[in-house]
Formats: structure tokens, sequence, C-alpha cells
């Protein structure tokens, strides 16, 4: 499809099979590109914000977790949204706010009016992603062409999660660090002005409903967990508030599902989740990001704390992970997909994750970015680009029409999820570990220093162990149960 004559009578969607070109996924990638960028890029720029603004350091945190917290868990009543509404019509409207709130965050004068426009950030970047999810599937219909869209699409935000990191360190420098926001402005333009050309708008369903308490039990649970979980290092595992926490957690997502079960205008229709090879893809989904979040703490760390690189040299550091992602989903997922079973693949994938995890089992104080550093970042790309258009369309594998916005919100939710989940409990297991080397040798320690350095790097091998032994066992249920056959040419959903 050319620029040119995009949305004729037989334009995305419309046709029986057929090829739509690249236009609609330029169009649905770079506006989920956006929100994706925005998990990282604050993180290099994060420092020069809290000083010029006079945020305190437990104000600064919130500049990250409000964008998380709106994003995750907003994301599951943005794709019902898309669907009572059109997704072309939620993505336009989500590109647009998320356009606006970014600048008013560059332009924040108090670090409350910075924290504000980031959760403001995160809820249209849930309805925007949600709506990308819902257009992606729509219309790319034929399994040949919807396998090669997704893997794109899966390279472009993996490599994305990295280049954020390195646009941080870029615009911080450069520019200062307002324009890590300001540059959300600019990358607006592209899907604002092509949407309405080359995507075609998906009829609304007036007759989905929004349901709002289950979307406060479902933001309530995640948040529970996540910070139950972050706070086991501080607290201590058995303490009231992290058991508090933890419980919290779990009944709000107790009752969410019950909810669900029960409730007319389901949030979630548990249909989407319950089938067997969609809800194994979710779990896939999960520990995918799992790993790459856990992973990207640390090594960030690392590469900071331990080896004194600055910011823009540890994005720089990075780059290896995001070109074997891009590479492993564009060019080797479509590939293995046609090869080898769902089953294996997904598994198998999962396995390579652990395996990229395991050079980090080795670090040393002293030790440099070659050859352990590389190779994680390497292994890690590889496997995780494979498994992620693998499990993303597992995920997505035989949804209703009805249920499409629905089902982009949940593997996204299930995603952020991930990653909160993973940053949050291989912090707590390396801080756990680091407390305890310290206490085992403070009496024969050189120096204070040179201990709290060697704690930490401790702490860091050990969360890397943990992990590696997470996605061994996680890959078990996997290899077991997902039944779905290697998809025939041709076949659509």
């Amino acid at each position: 499809m050319s620029a040119a004559t995009p949305a004729t009578s037989t334009g995305p969607g419309t046709g029986r099979g057929g090829r739509h070109g690249w236009w609609p996924l330029a169009v649905i990638a770079s506006a989920h590109l956006m929100a994706i960028l925005d998990t990282t890029v604050m993180f290099v720029a994060l420092p020069s914000a809290q000083h010029a603004l006079g945020m305190s350091a437990s104000q600064r945190q919130w500049v990250v977790t409000a964008y998380t917290l709106a994003l995750a868990g907003l994301l599951l009543p943005g794709g019902r949204l898309a669907d009572r509404l059109g997704a072309r019509r939620t993505l336009i409207a989500g590109v647009a706010g998320f356009a606006v709130a970014s600048a008013v965050g560059g332009a924040a004068v108090t670090g409350a009016m910075l924290i504000a426009a980031r959760a403001v950030q995160g809820a249209f970047g849930a309805v925007l992603i949600s709506s990308t999810k819902s257009l992606l599937v729509s219309v790319y219909t034929d399994e040949d062409e919807r396998t090669r869209a997704i893997s794109v699409f899966t390279a472009t935000l993996t490599a994305g999660f990295a280049a954020g990191l390195v646009l941080g360190g870029v615009l911080t420098t450069a520019l200062g660090w307002r324009w890590c926001l300001y540059v959300n402005v600019a990358l607006s333009a592209l899907p604002l002005i092509a949407a309405p050309r080359v995507l075609h708008q998906l009829p609304a369903r007036r007759t989905v409903t929004i349901d709002v308490a289950s979307a406060v039990l479902a933001t309530a649970g995640m948040a529970g967990l996540v910070y139950g979980l972050g706070e086991a290092a501080s607290y201590g595992w058995g303490s009231a508030p992290v058991t508090l926490s933890l419980a919290v957690g779990v009944v709000a997502l107790g009752w969410f599902t019950a909810r669900q079960a029960g409730h007319n205008g389901r949030l979630l229709p548990l249909r989407v989740v319950l089938g067997r090879n969609r809800g194994l893809g979710l779990i896939g989904l999960v520990v995918n990001s799992l790993s790459t979040f856990g992973m990207m703490l640390i090594l960030t760390y690392q590469l900071q704390s331990v080896m004194h690189y600055s910011a823009l040299r540890t994005g720089l550091a990075l780059i290896p992970f995001g070109v074997a992602a891009a590479l492993g989903s564009a060019v080797l997922a479509p590939a293995l997909t046609r090869q080898v079973p769902p089953r294996w693949l997904v598994s198998g994938s999962i396995i390579a994750e652990a395996a990229g995890l395991l050079p980090l089992a080795w670090l040393t104080p002293g030790s440099g970015y070659l050859p352990l550093i590389l190779a994680a970042t390497l292994i890690e790309g590889l496997s995780t680009g494979v498994a992620g258009p693998v499990t993303l369309a597992l995920s997505l594998r035989g949804v209703l029409p009805a249920d499409t916005g629905a089902a982009g919100a949940a593997t996204s939710a299930t995603s952020q999820f991930g990653s909160s989940i993973g940053a949050a409990l291989l912090n707590t297991i390396a801080a756990s570990a680091a407390a305890g080397y310290t206490a085992a040798h403070a009496a024969g320690a050189a120096s204070p220093a040179t201990l709290a350095t060697a704690a930490t790097v401790h702490g860091f091998t050990v969360a890397m162990i943990w992990g590696a032994g997470i996605l061994a066992a996680a890959a078990i249920p996997v290899a077991l149960f997902i039944n779905a056959p290697k998809p025939a040419r041709g076949q659509t959903r």
C-alpha cells in the first residue's frame, strides 16, 4: 500500500488474506514506541530532573512509578474503551493526550507537577497501547502476514527499550532532561498525521461497558504485589508492611478475577485468558519481561555504581541487547515459527533466556565489559527477541473480534506486570544477598568501601542465579501443556 492511496474500500483489514504492506504497521509501531521509550528514557534523566526541581530522594521514585502504575492499571479499561469507541479513534486520542502530557511534564516547575504529568502520560499510554494491539490483530488477518507484522512490531518495541536508555543519555547531555519529555511531541507527528489515512476505523461496539470497580481492583492488586516484593529487602519477608501489601495484592486480584466471571460488563472476559494456549502465552510474556527488566536493572547498577560508567556510556553499552533482540524478533522468530512447534519454541527460548542470565553469575568487583556483560546482553537479547513475538502471537491466537481490544490490553498489562515483578523481585534478592554478605564479611574487610562493592556485586550474582532458576522452572509447564500446532501457510485467525 502506498501512502498516496491508503484507505480505499479494500484497505487494511477489509480484504481476505490480502497484503496490506508496511504503512499500517509503521503507524501502529510508532505510536506504541512512544510509550515503550518512556519506560526507560527518564531513568537516565532522573538525577538532573531531581536537582532542577528540588525533589527529595523519596519523591523522585514517583517520577517512574506514577507512569508505570497508571500504565499497567489502566491497560485493561483502555482495551475495553478501544472496543467501545473503535481502535483507530482511541489510538489518535491516546497519542494526542500522551504528547500534551509530555509537553506539560517537560515544562514542569515543581516535582509534583512532573509526577502528575507522568501519571497522565501513563493513562494515555494505556489507551494508545491497547489500541495498537487491537489494530495489529484486526489489520493483519492472514497468518503469514500477521507473523511477519508481529515480529517486526516486537522487534521495534524490544529495541525501543534499550534505545530509551541511549536516547535519555543523549538528550540529557546535549539538551537537558526536559527534552526527554519534549521528544514525544515530535514522535507523535507520524501517528497523528498518518493514522486517519492508512488505518481504517474499526466498528464501535456501544454495547461494551467499562467496569471501573474492576479497574481499581486490578490496579490495587498489581501495586500491592509489586510493593510487597520490592520492600521485602527493607522490612523483611515476614514484616507487617510486606505481609499486608502482598495480602492486599492477592485478595484484590482474586476479587478482580471473581468479578470478571460474574459481571455482565466484564473488563477482561475470562475466555480471553482461560484458553490453554493463550494462558500459557501470557505466562511466557510475564517471564520474558521479568527476564529483560531484571537483567537490565542489575546491569544498569553494575555499569554505573561498580564500573563507574556515565549514564550515556551505560546506554551505549546496552546497545548490543537491542540489536540482538531486534534480530531475534525480525529474523529468527519468523524463520523458526514455521519449523518448530510452539511448545518447543517458547520453552526453548525461555531456557535460552536463563542461559543469558548465567554469565552475570560470575561477575566480580573487577569485571570488565568483556566478556561476561557482552555475552549476557547478546544471548539475552537474541532469546527474548525470539520469545517476544512467539508468545505474543500465542496469547492472541483465536481471539474473537469483539475481544481484540481486551486481549491486546491483557498482553500489554501482563508484560508490564512481568516487568514490575522482575525488577522488584530480583532487586530484593540482590539487596538481601548483599546485606547477608556484609554481615558475614564485616570483620575481615579491608575497608568499608571495598566491602560495600563486593557485597553489591555478590547480590547481583545471586539475583541472576535465582532469575535463571525461575526461568528454567517456568519453561516446564510451557513445554508440557502448550498444544498449538505450527501455523499452516495462509491460515487466518
